[in-house]
């Protein structure tokens, strides 16, 4: 039974959703504002978590960047009421596997939640269990990296860009590629999510960032990962 975390502090909202989940068979703990929903992802182990971006405390902005910052991997889906494009983006960049813009049908969010777990399990299940990219060796299955013995904090969303490049490794993998496989996105946003988090691997994977070996630019394309 995969497990789930709501933050959001509206009753009705908070309400409707976990009965609406337990129904499917997720085993669901509620969280009312940021500071108790950070708490609680970093003490538990989660399979996903549902954080509102409006949220008292702490936005949920700041809670998904202080999750990923302490290492957190936990796939994260951004409940919003914003509709602007840049803070659909802010969230990607935060490390928001995914967001929602409410209102949302029932229907759309289950099938959000599904795909998520879906990939999350498929990093797991078509990896070897340690693989070396650049200067990190990389276990898929246990969503860990160390350089020299030491951990190197990789995000749930940078696993699973670096799974989907190995998969397709010494091939272009196109950036619209990396949003429909990683992300999922019919509706897709800029391309310049994909090219933040392409930087940011970088800085942990290749020996000169500035002059990468291993993820190699495809002008005008994509990437392409050369092991």
């Amino acid at each position: 039974m995969a497990s789930i975390l709501i933050v959001e502090d509206e009753p009705s909202m908070q309400l409707g959703l976990k009965d609406n989940l337990e129904l499917e068979g997720y085993a669901v703990t509620l969280a009312s504002d940021g500071e108790e929903g950070l708490v609680k992802i970093k003490k538990n182990k989660f399979d996903l978590v549902l954080l509102d971006v409006m949220l008292p405390k702490l936005s949920g902005f700041d809670v998904c960047k202080a999750a990923r910052t302490a290492g957190i991997s936990t796939p994260i889906i951004l409940l919003t009421a914003r509709g602007e494009e840049i803070d659909k983006i802010l969230g990607l960049e935060f490390g928001a596997d995914d967001y929602i813009t409410k209102p949302f049908s029932l229907r759309e969010l289950l099938a959000r939640i599904k795909a998520i777990l879906r990939r999350s399990q498929s990093v797991v299940s078509t990896e070897t269990l340690s693989t070396s990219i650049g200067r990190l060796k990389v276990d898929f299955n246990a969503f860990y990296a160390e350089e020299n013995g030491v951990e190197i904090k990789l995000s749930h969303k940078e696993f699973e860009i670096l799974a989907y490049l190995q998969q397709n490794k010494n091939q272009v993998v196109t950036r619209y590629d990396l949003l429909e496989k990683v992300w999922g996105y019919d509706e897709q946003p800029t391309t310049r999510t994909v090219d933040n988090f392409i930087v940011r691997l970088r800085q942990k994977i290749e020996i000169n960032p500035n002059q990468p070996k291993v993820i190699l630019t495809v002008h005008g394309t994509g990437y392409k990962m050369v092991v």
